[in-house]
């Protein structure tokens, strides 16, 4: 197996690398804007001043094409500002379809601050504490007894990442499409020691996010998809954002590329099967809904304040100007999460010293220059918005 394949991947890749320029498929369109839905996102009466608008068109396109991106969506929000949406390359590369701001997404390890919010408003009313071991609410957790629920959701379990497992990686790439249950993922990292004892570091685990995932469950009584709906998504004012229970995917969305293959030649992973990574990585969302949930992440808007301060007690991942707290990242100021599996990445993040939020949706997850598509879009587009909080990096995923 390729080592680049991030599927199994658990460091951070934060590193700036100058990308080489890479040949325009025949079907990338050139920069246009979106396509207007409900509420009109962002009219030209809104919009930044226009040389700024014309930099940030320059600046998309040319780190779509560098990265070697199909289609990409860019929001951008910022109150006294303006705002600015844009929609380029294409949807489809056999059809050419151009990208559009009005689809859903996979959001993939951005599912993460939702199952932490979830498990975050259970401690708020008092049915599970930060510090309880996970082996209160979830048997045979290798040394559970010592792990608790913070370190879970801080990624600092020492539990080993059960998407590092090579028997994992096999079977999910041989067969894509196939469902998963949060004991059989679970099943491939337990085969391995522990990496380091709880507290002592950071590592990005999916295992972590899938126990926590088990305890809303056990705590409430009710399936975690529900949960999440009714004590996060809607509460939060989102519409379009859920956990499905297998492969479904509303239309309208982009189709998603990847190079996650054993062969690691291109393919379709539009329609595979996100079961493998759950409330780790397996959600769904939109344009719409994730511009509303980064404020109301970064803000703690459906936590108590003593909870969300928990929350935002980052600490350091190794890597320069990017630390982790409980489910949420701090690069440089901005905070929220990144999301990537095969076919989509996503980022969603928000600059509470000047209320901006930003929100990018790509259609496919393949590296390039060694680096995630999605992190150089962010690093450059804030390069152009805030100078002085230029997005670091993000949190590996693939989920």
């Amino acid at each position: 197996m390729r080592p680049r394949r991030r599927v199994l991947a658990t460091a951070l890749l934060l590193a700036a690398t100058a990308l080489a320029p890479a040949a325009l498929p025949a079907t990338a369109a050139a920069p246009s804007p979106v396509r207007h839905g409900a509420g009109d996102r962002c009219p030209e009466s809104d919009a930044l001043p226009a040389a700024t608008v014309a930099r940030l068109d320059s600046t998309v396109e040319k780190v779509r094409r560098e990265a070697g991106i199909p289609g990409l969506v860019v929001g951008i929000w910022m109150p006294g500002q303006g705002c600015y949406v844009r929609a380029t390359g294409v949807a489809d590369k056999r059809t050419g379809e151009p990208m559009s701001a009005d689809g859903y997404v996979r959001i993939g390890s951005e599912t993460k601050t939702f199952t932490v919010t979830a498990l975050l408003r259970l401690v708020d009313e008092g049915k599970v504490g930060l510090d309880d071991p996970i082996d209160a609410y979830v048997r045979g957790v290798p040394n559970g007894h010592r792990i608790t629920l913070r370190h879970l959701a801080g990624m600092r379990s020492g539990l080993f990442p059960y998407t590092s497992d090579p028997d994992f990686v096999r079977d999910l790439l041989s067969a894509p499409k196939r469902p998963f249950n949060p004991w059989e993922v679970l099943s491939y990292g337990y085969r391995h020691a522990n990496t380091f004892a709880p507290g002592a570091t950071f590592q990005y685990s999916n295992s972590n996010l899938v126990l926590l995932g088990l305890v809303v469950e056990k705590v409430t009584g009710r399936r975690l998809a529900d949960v999440l709906h009714e004590d996060v998504v809607r509460p939060a004012g989102l519409r379009h954002t859920f956990l499905p229970k297998g492969a479904e995917f509303p239309l309208p969305h982009a189709r998603g590329y990847t190079d996650q293959t054993l062969d690691g030649t291109v393919a379709d992973a539009t329609d595979w099967n996100p079961s493998w990574a759950w409330s780790a990585g397996a959600m769904i969302s939109d344009l719409d809904d994730l511009r509303r949930w980064a404020p109301v992440l970064a803000t703690g808007k459906l936590l108590s304040p003593a909870t969300q301060a928990q929350r935002l007690k980052t600490l350091p991942t190794g890597f320069p100007g990017t630390s982790y707290g409980l489910g949420i990242l701090d690069t440089n100021g901005w905070i929220g999460h990144n999301g990537s599996l095969p076919g989509y990445e996503t980022v969603t993040v928000y600059l509470p010293s000047q209320r901006a939020t930003l929100v990018l949706m790509l259609n496919t997850d393949s590296l390039s220059g060694g680096q995630e598509p999605s992190t150089l879009v962010a690093r450059a587009v804030t390069g152009v918005i805030t100078p002085k909080n230029v997005y670091a990096g993000s949190v590996t995923p693939r989920g």
